[in-house]
């Protein structure tokens, strides 16, 4: 969604493994240099929306806990002590500069309904044309499961699909993405553009997990990138430690690392059925049939399908494998699983109609 005056409009993602600061640098004071820097960019009339890890990371130190809990119930309630601290430094540091923030937290589930998601599209940008900062959080307090995102990379490049963003940066702990890991291997080298959809995806050998705060790790941000790129958005990857950098790359600078966007993004609801839905089935096809959809812009049909893997309803998401298990696409099934699978080799059964389908392998 875009507004007809569009300026800049950027989506900047804070980490766990910032937020909890360090002993010369307190969370209140990461929070502060990080409202100074946006604030700036307001006042050149960019638009600015924030995605925030550290809930659970608050919670954990203000309940003197040692570690992050690993059960649900205690991250959920450790994330229900954090998350009322981590606005209130959102508010006070964003107060002092003359800006209102606003709290959003957000489920996949929101996200994965069309109509939900178009609610919240409409809810940011009503926030976003009267001036004020969105601080976008997951919802880790009710999230079950099944509707978690699981780190705040994935869902801070939604919010930028969700607000057509131009700019998505993900502030880290590391300077640049590395060709591998930097901390045990030696030739490992700063990456400094990731120039197409394909050298992303070759890259994702060399990702690590996160670290024993956050959930992320590079992994997740290169999903992100994918996600973000794939959509049309520009993606940049640079050390949130040190403010500085983020002032340096907010200026137009080239820090850390840049991801081009796609030449040829997706539309709206292609993003959506791509990256937003939560696949609850598999089907896999036939050669024949990987051709109708892949080169010929064709609807899936029954007699195309040669397995069905998990269960699922009419207008849920699944998944479309080639025979080698490779991801094909994703779309919204017409029929049920279990009515496919009475179904499956007949000619003429429409399974994904086209316009409910997107290539997710290109």
């Amino acid at each position: 969604m875009t507004t007809p005056s569009h300026s800049m409009r950027r989506v900047i993602k804070v980490g766990t493994s910032l937020l909890r600061g360090s002993a010369g640098r307190p969370t209140a004071a990461v929070i502060a240099d990080l409202a100074a820097s946006l604030s700036r960019q307001r006042r050149q009339g960019e638009t600015i929306a924030l995605v925030t890890s550290g809930a659970v990371g608050l919670g954990c130190e203000a309940l003197g806990l040692g570690q992050r809990p690993s059960e649900v119930v205690a991250l959920q309630a450790a994330a229900a002590v954090g998350q009322g601290r981590l606005m209130a430094l959102y508010q006070d540091a964003f107060a002092v500069r003359g800006l209102a923030v606003a709290q959003v937290l957000l489920t996949r589930g929101d996200l994965a309904s069309r109509r939900r998601y178009q609610n919240a599209c409409r809810t940011l940008e009503q926030l976003l044309d009267w001036g004020v900062v969105p601080v976008v959080n997951e919802n880790d307090t009710l999230a079950t499961d099944e509707l978690r995102f699981g780190d705040n990379d994935t869902l801070s490049a939604l919010v930028a699909v969700a607000i057509g963003a131009d700019e998505l940066v993900l502030l880290t702990d590391v300077d640049s993405l590395y060709s591998g890991d930097p901390r045990s291997d030696a030739e490992a080298r700063p990456i400094e553009e990731v120039a197409s959809l394909a050298e992303l995806d070759s890259l994702q050998s060399v990702a690590t997990g996160g670290g024993q705060w956050g959930t992320g790790g590079m992994t997740t941000k290169l999903i992100s990138a994918r996600i973000a790129t794939s959509s049309g958005i520009r993606v940049r990857l640079a050390d949130g430690r040190d403010p500085a950098v983020l002032d340096a790359l907010l200026a137009g600078e080239r820090v850390g690392t840049l991801f081009q966007p796609s030449p040829t993004p997706l539309p709206d609801r292609k993003g959506w059925l791509a990256h937003a839905l939560l696949p609850k089935g598999s089907l896999q096809l036939d050669a024949g049939a990987e051709r109708a959809i892949t080169q010929k812009g064709a609807s899936l049909l029954a007699v195309g399908v040669q397995a069905v893997v998990g269960d699922f309803e009419r207008r849920e998401a699944v998944r479309l494998l080639a025979s080698d298990g490779r991801e094909l696409g994703r779309g919204l099934a017409s029929l049920s699983s279990m009515e496919l699978r009475e179904l499956m080799g007949s000619s003429g059964v429409e399974v994904v109609h086209r316009d409910q389908l997107v290539l997710t392998s290109r």
